[in-house]
């Protein structure tokens, strides 16, 4: 299967604090790839892009998890 689904599922069981805390954590990562990118160019400025949108992964699983969904 692909990358994305896999991430997917291994969400799936996660709390509502697990994720938060996901977030966060991914939410650093991310600030600080973007610093490092507007210093020195990335060897793969792409992985800047993934982490964005399995961060929005990760928001959208929250808020399925919060209503219940």
């Amino acid at each position: 299967m692909s990358k994305k689904v896999d991430f997917v599922k291994s969400l799936q069981g996660l709390s509502e604090a697990d994720l938060a805390a996901k977030i966060k954590e991914d939410e650093q990562r991310l600030k600080k790839l973007s610093f490092a990118h507007a210093i020195s160019p990335l060897e793969n400025p792409q992985s800047i892009r993934v982490l964005r949108r399995d961060i929005a992964r990760l928001k959208t699983q929250l808020r399925k998890t919060q209503i219940g969904a």
